[in-house]
């Protein structure tokens, strides 16, 4: 399988690394207007426009974020190439979301959404065949976690000595206020109820030192709910580990003949 990469930050890094162990490498990768072009010494071609890369390729999965996702994902689709994208925060623009299914129309591809930080997806999937009736996203950080954020216009991140709420609206309010905190909530949104009505809750807590994801959730299937306390990327701590596993996953299932 020829693969393509968007970006060379922590996540897009991690993930060429161990598609590298599964016997994968990716043979192209998309760069930022600017940054150094042609073969690298990992043999790996770098470009920085869409049109440069591989025609053959089977699958680009994009690691760089909502404006790269913006940017170069219909392109990318039009041109007959499967996308593979963790940054499910930026299809809550709904103009976006609308100008990749053309694309992907057009293109006769298709746009896959890695899980990113989040589990519980394939139970959401499931839940909405029935009636899904409520579906609830906790996100919970330590204070410095949401620094760069407007959590810092609404607390005192650097004195807060107990959780305090920060946000509380519909996932499409969260992922347009916090675009850099939006995938988790995105992803719950897109596997449930929509953007509009997932309701989040974002929460800043000195109390803990890893992220913190919950999903709850009830229809006519019952009840359940999810928790997970997500790790970092070593050399990116405002990246997840899980996140960067999910695009890894996503990619190894493209290879699997028994797909779970």
């Amino acid at each position: 399988m020829k693969i393509g990469l968007i970006g060379q930050g922590a996540i897009a890094r991690y993930v060429q690394d161990q598609l590298g162990v599964h016997g994968l490498w990716p043979v192209a990768i998309l760069v930022r207007p600017g940054r150094p072009t042609g073969p690298g010494a990992d043999g790996v071609l770098r470009v920085d426009r869409v049109d440069d890369l591989p025609r053959d390729l089977d699958l680009v999965a994009d690691c760089a974020g909502h404006a790269a996702l913006s940017e170069h994902g219909p392109a990318i689709l039009g041109a007959g190439i499967r996308l593979l994208t963790v940054s499910l925060g930026a299809l809550a623009d709904a103009d976006l979301l609308d100008r990749l299914d053309a694309a992907a129309t057009t293109g006769r591809a298709r746009l896959h959404l890695a899980s990113g930080a989040i589990g519980a997806l394939d139970c959401l999937q499931a839940a909405r065949v029935g009636s899904l009736d409520e579906v609830t996203y906790v996100g919970r950080k330590p204070p410095r976690g949401w620094q760069g954020s407007p959590a810092e216009q609404r607390l005192d991140l650097d004195n807060l000595a107990t959780p305090a709420v920060h946000f509380e609206g519909t996932a499409r309010q969260a992922a347009t206020d916090y675009p850099k905190n939006a995938n988790v909530a995105a992803a719950v949104a897109l596997a449930g109820i929509g953007f509009d009505a997932t309701k989040v809750k974002l929460v800043a807590d000195p109390g803990i030192s890893a992220n913190i994801h919950e999903i709850h959730a009830a229809g006519d299937f019952g009840r359940f709910s999810f928790r997970i306390e997500g790790n970092p990327l070593p050399d990116n701590p405002q990246s997840s580990r899980l996140a960067a596993m999910s695009v890894v996953a996503a990619i190894l299932r493209h290879q699997q003949r028994v797909v779970i």
